[in-house]
Protein backbone atom coordinates (compact mmCIF):
# COMPACT_ATOMS: atom_id res chain seq x y z
CA UNK A 1 0.00 0.00 0.00
CA UNK A 2 1.42 3.38 -1.06
CA UNK A 3 0.45 6.84 0.07
CA UNK A 4 -0.12 9.13 -2.92
CA UNK A 5 -0.18 12.92 -2.82
CA UNK A 6 -0.67 15.50 -0.06
CA UNK A 7 -4.04 13.98 0.84
CA UNK A 8 -2.30 10.84 2.14
CA UNK A 9 -4.45 8.76 -0.21
CA UNK A 10 -3.77 5.04 0.18
CA UNK A 11 -3.48 3.15 -3.10
CA UNK A 12 -3.83 -0.58 -2.45
CA UNK A 13 -2.99 -1.87 -5.91
CA UNK A 14 0.38 -1.66 -7.64
CA UNK A 15 -1.09 -1.19 -11.12
CA UNK A 16 -3.35 1.65 -9.95
CA UNK A 17 -0.47 3.20 -8.03
CA UNK A 18 1.72 3.14 -11.13
CA UNK A 19 -1.00 4.63 -13.33
CA UNK A 20 -1.79 7.45 -10.89
CA UNK A 21 1.83 8.35 -10.16
CA UNK A 22 2.81 8.22 -13.83
CA UNK A 23 -0.17 10.35 -14.76
CA UNK A 24 0.47 12.94 -12.06
CA UNK A 25 4.14 13.12 -13.01
CA UNK A 26 3.20 13.75 -16.63
CA UNK A 27 0.73 16.44 -15.55
CA UNK A 28 3.38 18.18 -13.45
CA UNK A 29 5.83 18.27 -16.34
CA UNK A 30 3.12 19.52 -18.69
CA UNK A 31 2.09 22.27 -16.28
CA UNK A 32 5.62 23.65 -16.21
CA UNK A 33 5.85 23.37 -19.97
CA UNK A 34 2.52 25.14 -20.46
CA UNK A 35 3.67 27.99 -18.22
CA UNK A 36 6.83 28.61 -20.26
CA UNK A 37 7.33 31.73 -22.30
CA UNK A 38 10.05 33.24 -24.47
CA UNK A 39 9.76 36.25 -22.18
CA UNK A 40 11.62 35.30 -18.96
CA UNK A 41 9.49 37.55 -16.74
CA UNK A 42 6.25 35.97 -17.98
CA UNK A 43 7.68 32.49 -17.44
CA UNK A 44 8.73 33.37 -13.89
CA UNK A 45 5.32 34.76 -13.00
CA UNK A 46 3.37 31.97 -14.73
CA UNK A 47 5.42 29.21 -13.11
CA UNK A 48 5.28 30.85 -9.68
CA UNK A 49 2.26 28.95 -8.39
CA UNK A 50 3.00 25.83 -10.43
CA UNK A 51 6.31 25.48 -8.60
CA UNK A 52 4.66 26.28 -5.26
CA UNK A 53 2.91 22.92 -5.55
CA UNK A 54 -0.55 22.24 -4.23
CA UNK A 55 -2.74 19.26 -3.60
CA UNK A 56 -3.43 18.62 -7.30
CA UNK A 57 -6.88 17.34 -6.38
CA UNK A 58 -8.24 17.91 -9.89
CA UNK A 59 -5.50 15.98 -11.76
CA UNK A 60 -5.74 13.21 -9.16
CA UNK A 61 -9.46 12.92 -9.78
CA UNK A 62 -8.90 12.81 -13.55
CA UNK A 63 -6.45 9.92 -13.11
CA UNK A 64 -8.78 7.96 -10.85
CA UNK A 65 -11.82 8.56 -13.06
CA UNK A 66 -9.86 7.36 -16.10
CA UNK A 67 -9.51 3.95 -14.44
CA UNK A 68 -13.11 3.21 -15.45
CA UNK A 69 -12.04 3.24 -19.09
CA UNK A 70 -8.59 3.28 -20.70
CA UNK A 71 -6.29 5.21 -18.34
CA UNK A 72 -3.67 5.44 -21.09
CA UNK A 73 -5.98 7.15 -23.59
CA UNK A 74 -4.24 10.17 -25.17
CA UNK A 75 -6.67 12.77 -23.84
CA UNK A 76 -6.41 11.89 -20.16
CA UNK A 77 -3.24 13.78 -19.18
CA UNK A 78 -3.95 16.86 -21.34
CA UNK A 79 -7.45 17.18 -19.88
CA UNK A 80 -5.98 17.06 -16.37
CA UNK A 81 -3.54 19.80 -17.35
CA UNK A 82 -6.40 21.94 -18.70
CA UNK A 83 -8.36 21.67 -15.46
CA UNK A 84 -5.36 22.42 -13.25
CA UNK A 85 -4.20 25.34 -15.40
CA UNK A 86 -7.68 26.81 -15.20
CA UNK A 87 -7.66 26.39 -11.44
CA UNK A 88 -4.23 28.00 -11.12
CA UNK A 89 -5.33 30.93 -13.26
CA UNK A 90 -8.30 31.56 -10.97
CA UNK A 91 -5.95 31.63 -7.97
CA UNK A 92 -4.02 34.55 -9.46
CA UNK A 93 -7.28 36.44 -9.89
CA UNK A 94 -8.65 35.41 -6.47
CA UNK A 95 -5.58 36.73 -4.70
CA UNK A 96 -6.02 40.11 -6.37
CA UNK A 97 -9.68 40.27 -5.33
CA UNK A 98 -8.87 39.16 -1.78
CA UNK A 99 -5.68 41.26 -1.53
CA UNK A 100 -3.94 38.12 -0.29
CA UNK A 101 -0.26 38.19 0.65
CA UNK A 102 0.37 34.43 0.81
CA UNK A 103 -0.66 31.54 -1.41
CA UNK A 104 0.47 27.94 -0.93
CA UNK A 105 3.06 29.01 1.59
CA UNK A 106 4.78 31.50 -0.75
CA UNK A 107 4.30 35.18 -1.48
CA UNK A 108 1.28 35.70 -3.71
CA UNK A 109 1.87 36.97 -7.24
CA UNK A 110 0.01 40.21 -6.57
CA UNK A 111 2.09 40.89 -3.47
CA UNK A 112 5.28 40.18 -5.38
CA UNK A 113 4.62 41.86 -8.72
CA UNK A 114 1.44 43.87 -8.28
CA UNK A 115 -2.20 43.39 -9.25
CA UNK A 116 -1.82 44.06 -12.97
CA UNK A 117 0.84 41.41 -13.45
CA UNK A 118 -1.14 38.90 -11.37
CA UNK A 119 -4.32 39.41 -13.41
CA UNK A 120 -2.47 39.22 -16.73
CA UNK A 121 -0.59 36.10 -15.61
CA UNK A 122 -3.90 34.44 -14.82
CA UNK A 123 -5.11 35.41 -18.29
CA UNK A 124 -1.92 33.93 -19.78
CA UNK A 125 -2.62 30.60 -18.10
CA UNK A 126 -6.23 30.66 -19.30
CA UNK A 127 -4.90 31.12 -22.83
CA UNK A 128 -2.51 28.18 -22.48
CA UNK A 129 -5.31 25.99 -21.11
CA UNK A 130 -7.46 26.93 -24.10
CA UNK A 131 -4.70 25.96 -26.52
CA UNK A 132 -4.44 22.49 -25.00
CA UNK A 133 -8.22 22.19 -24.79
CA UNK A 134 -8.65 22.91 -28.50
CA UNK A 135 -6.85 19.64 -29.31
CA UNK A 136 -9.35 17.62 -27.23
CA UNK A 137 -12.31 18.33 -29.49
CA UNK A 138 -15.44 20.49 -29.53
CA UNK A 139 -17.23 18.49 -26.81
CA UNK A 140 -14.36 19.10 -24.39
CA UNK A 141 -14.38 22.80 -25.29
CA UNK A 142 -18.12 22.99 -24.60
CA UNK A 143 -17.79 21.21 -21.25
CA UNK A 144 -14.98 23.49 -20.13
CA UNK A 145 -16.80 26.62 -21.31
CA UNK A 146 -19.96 25.70 -19.39
CA UNK A 147 -17.95 24.98 -16.25
CA UNK A 148 -16.04 28.23 -16.57
CA UNK A 149 -19.29 30.14 -16.94
CA UNK A 150 -20.54 28.55 -13.71
CA UNK A 151 -17.28 29.35 -11.96
CA UNK A 152 -17.40 33.02 -12.93
CA UNK A 153 -21.10 33.23 -12.13
CA UNK A 154 -20.39 31.84 -8.67
CA UNK A 155 -17.72 34.48 -8.14
CA UNK A 156 -20.07 37.27 -9.25
CA UNK A 157 -22.86 35.99 -7.01
CA UNK A 158 -20.46 35.92 -4.08
CA UNK A 159 -19.52 39.53 -4.78
CA UNK A 160 -23.15 40.63 -5.22
CA UNK A 161 -24.45 38.76 -2.17
CA UNK A 162 -27.86 37.10 -1.75
CA UNK A 163 -30.94 38.75 -3.19
CA UNK A 164 -33.58 40.17 -0.86
CA UNK A 165 -35.35 37.45 1.10
CA UNK A 166 -32.97 34.67 0.07
CA UNK A 167 -31.39 32.51 2.76
CA UNK A 168 -27.69 33.52 2.92
CA UNK A 169 -26.55 29.95 3.64
CA UNK A 170 -28.42 28.57 0.62
CA UNK A 171 -26.99 31.38 -1.49
CA UNK A 172 -23.48 30.59 -0.28
CA UNK A 173 -23.78 26.88 -1.03
CA UNK A 174 -24.88 27.78 -4.56
CA UNK A 175 -21.90 30.11 -4.85
CA UNK A 176 -19.35 27.45 -3.95
CA UNK A 177 -21.06 24.85 -6.12
CA UNK A 178 -20.20 27.20 -8.97
CA UNK A 179 -16.82 28.41 -7.76
CA UNK A 180 -15.43 25.08 -6.57
CA UNK A 181 -17.79 22.27 -7.52
CA UNK A 182 -17.99 23.06 -11.25
CA UNK A 183 -14.29 22.62 -12.02
CA UNK A 184 -13.84 19.54 -9.84
CA UNK A 185 -16.92 18.07 -11.53
CA UNK A 186 -15.15 18.64 -14.87
CA UNK A 187 -12.13 16.75 -13.56
CA UNK A 188 -14.28 13.69 -12.88
CA UNK A 189 -16.06 14.11 -16.20
CA UNK A 190 -12.92 14.56 -18.28
CA UNK A 191 -11.17 11.58 -16.71
CA UNK A 192 -14.09 9.27 -17.46
CA UNK A 193 -14.91 10.81 -20.85
CA UNK A 194 -11.36 10.85 -22.21
CA UNK A 195 -10.83 7.26 -21.12
CA UNK A 196 -13.91 6.10 -23.05
CA UNK A 197 -15.89 5.05 -19.96
CA UNK A 198 -19.64 4.42 -20.41
CA UNK A 199 -21.92 7.47 -20.33
CA UNK A 200 -23.49 6.34 -17.07
CA UNK A 201 -20.06 6.27 -15.43
CA UNK A 202 -19.24 9.73 -16.82
CA UNK A 203 -22.44 11.07 -15.24
CA UNK A 204 -21.70 9.45 -11.87
CA UNK A 205 -18.17 10.80 -11.70
CA UNK A 206 -19.36 14.26 -12.73
CA UNK A 207 -21.88 14.31 -9.87
CA UNK A 208 -19.26 12.91 -7.51
CA UNK A 209 -16.83 15.68 -8.43
CA UNK A 210 -19.43 18.39 -7.88
CA UNK A 211 -20.26 17.16 -4.38
CA UNK A 212 -16.64 16.53 -3.51
CA UNK A 213 -15.82 20.05 -4.68
CA UNK A 214 -18.37 21.61 -2.34
CA UNK A 215 -17.04 19.52 0.56
CA UNK A 216 -13.50 20.59 -0.34
CA UNK A 217 -14.40 24.29 -0.27
CA UNK A 218 -16.31 23.94 3.00
CA UNK A 219 -13.23 22.30 4.47
CA UNK A 220 -11.20 25.29 3.26
CA UNK A 221 -13.63 27.59 5.09
CA UNK A 222 -12.92 25.72 8.29
CA UNK A 223 -9.17 25.67 7.69
CA UNK A 224 -9.16 29.47 7.32
CA UNK A 225 -10.30 29.58 10.93
CA UNK A 226 -8.92 26.45 12.55
CA UNK A 227 -5.49 25.95 10.94
CA UNK A 228 -2.15 27.67 11.04
CA UNK A 229 -0.24 28.99 8.01
CA UNK A 230 1.81 25.80 7.70
CA UNK A 231 -1.27 23.64 7.32
CA UNK A 232 -3.30 25.80 4.96
CA UNK A 233 -0.60 27.55 2.94
CA UNK A 234 -2.17 30.95 3.59
CA UNK A 235 -2.51 33.29 6.54
CA UNK A 236 -5.27 32.14 8.96
CA UNK A 237 -8.23 34.46 9.06
CA UNK A 238 -7.65 35.81 5.54
CA UNK A 239 -11.31 35.34 4.64
CA UNK A 240 -12.44 36.89 7.93
CA UNK A 241 -10.20 39.91 7.46
CA UNK A 242 -11.47 40.45 3.93
CA UNK A 243 -15.09 40.15 5.05
CA UNK A 244 -15.72 37.07 2.91
CA UNK A 245 -18.86 35.38 4.31
CA UNK A 246 -17.79 31.76 4.76
CA UNK A 247 -20.07 29.09 6.18
CA UNK A 248 -19.09 29.31 9.88
CA UNK A 249 -19.78 33.06 9.90
CA UNK A 250 -23.06 32.66 8.04
CA UNK A 251 -24.16 30.02 10.55
CA UNK A 252 -23.22 32.35 13.39
CA UNK A 253 -25.36 35.11 11.83
CA UNK A 254 -28.27 32.69 11.58
CA UNK A 255 -27.92 31.86 15.30
CA UNK A 256 -27.94 35.56 16.18
CA UNK A 257 -31.07 36.14 14.09
CA UNK A 258 -32.76 33.12 15.67
CA UNK A 259 -32.05 33.64 19.36
CA UNK A 260 -29.91 36.77 19.80
CA UNK A 261 -27.68 35.28 22.51
CA UNK A 262 -25.38 37.95 23.95
CA UNK A 263 -22.15 36.01 23.40
CA UNK A 264 -23.11 35.20 19.81
CA UNK A 265 -23.95 38.82 19.11
CA UNK A 266 -20.67 40.03 20.63
CA UNK A 267 -18.69 37.60 18.49
CA UNK A 268 -20.55 38.60 15.34
CA UNK A 269 -19.92 42.28 16.05
CA UNK A 270 -16.24 41.48 16.49
CA UNK A 271 -16.12 39.60 13.18
CA UNK A 272 -17.96 42.35 11.32
CA UNK A 273 -15.74 45.06 12.78
CA UNK A 274 -12.23 46.15 11.80
CA UNK A 275 -9.96 43.08 11.74
CA UNK A 276 -6.91 44.78 10.24
CA UNK A 277 -5.21 44.70 13.64
CA UNK A 278 -3.43 41.36 14.16
CA UNK A 279 -4.39 41.14 17.84
CA UNK A 280 -8.06 41.74 17.05
CA UNK A 281 -8.00 39.11 14.33
CA UNK A 282 -6.31 36.63 16.67
CA UNK A 283 -9.03 37.22 19.28
CA UNK A 284 -11.76 36.70 16.67
CA UNK A 285 -10.13 33.44 15.56
CA UNK A 286 -9.71 32.23 19.14
CA UNK A 287 -13.38 32.76 19.93
CA UNK A 288 -14.69 31.37 16.64
CA UNK A 289 -12.58 28.23 16.97
CA UNK A 290 -14.54 27.20 20.07
CA UNK A 291 -17.95 28.34 18.85
CA UNK A 292 -20.69 25.82 17.93
CA UNK A 293 -20.99 27.37 14.46
CA UNK A 294 -17.60 25.96 13.51
CA UNK A 295 -18.64 22.45 14.55
CA UNK A 296 -21.91 22.88 12.64
CA UNK A 297 -19.90 23.81 9.55
CA UNK A 298 -17.82 20.66 10.01
CA UNK A 299 -21.00 18.56 10.07
CA UNK A 300 -22.16 20.22 6.86
CA UNK A 301 -18.82 19.36 5.26
CA UNK A 302 -19.21 15.73 6.28
CA UNK A 303 -22.70 15.63 4.77
CA UNK A 304 -21.43 16.75 1.37
CA UNK A 305 -18.56 14.27 1.50
CA UNK A 306 -21.00 11.49 2.38
CA UNK A 307 -23.22 12.55 -0.52
CA UNK A 308 -20.21 12.30 -2.84
CA UNK A 309 -19.44 8.84 -1.47
CA UNK A 310 -23.04 7.70 -1.97
CA UNK A 311 -22.90 8.82 -5.61
CA UNK A 312 -20.28 6.14 -6.24
CA UNK A 313 -22.54 3.26 -5.16
CA UNK A 314 -23.55 2.09 -8.68
CA UNK A 315 -19.91 1.82 -9.82
CA UNK A 316 -18.33 -1.65 -9.92
CA UNK A 317 -16.14 -2.55 -6.97
CA UNK A 318 -12.49 -1.91 -7.80
CA UNK A 319 -9.38 -0.28 -6.38
CA UNK A 320 -10.15 3.01 -8.14
CA UNK A 321 -13.58 3.17 -6.53
CA UNK A 322 -12.03 2.48 -3.12
CA UNK A 323 -9.58 5.33 -3.71
CA UNK A 324 -12.43 7.70 -4.61
CA UNK A 325 -14.26 6.71 -1.43
CA UNK A 326 -11.13 7.34 0.60
CA UNK A 327 -10.75 10.72 -1.08
CA UNK A 328 -14.04 11.77 0.50
CA UNK A 329 -12.64 10.92 3.92
CA UNK A 330 -9.38 12.76 3.15
CA UNK A 331 -11.23 15.95 2.24
CA UNK A 332 -13.20 15.87 5.49
CA UNK A 333 -10.09 15.06 7.51
CA UNK A 334 -8.54 18.37 6.41
CA UNK A 335 -11.32 20.13 8.33
CA UNK A 336 -11.16 17.86 11.36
Amino acid sequence: MTVVGPFGLSVRDQALEADVLTGLSAVEASLLDAAKSEVPFIAEAAQHLVRAGGKRLRPLLVMLAAQFGDPYAPGVVPSAVVVELTHLATLYHDDVMDEADVRRGVQSANARWGNSVAVLTGDFLFARASQILSDLGPEAVRIQAEAFERLVTGQILETAGPSAGRDPVTHYLDVIAGKAGSLIAVAGRFGALMSGAPESVVDILTQYGERLGVAFQLADDILDIASDTHESGKTPGTDLREGIPTLPVLLLRARVEADGEKEDLELLELLEGDLTDDATLAEALRRLRTHPSLEQARRETVQYAEAARATLTPLPECYAKSALVELCDAVVHRAG
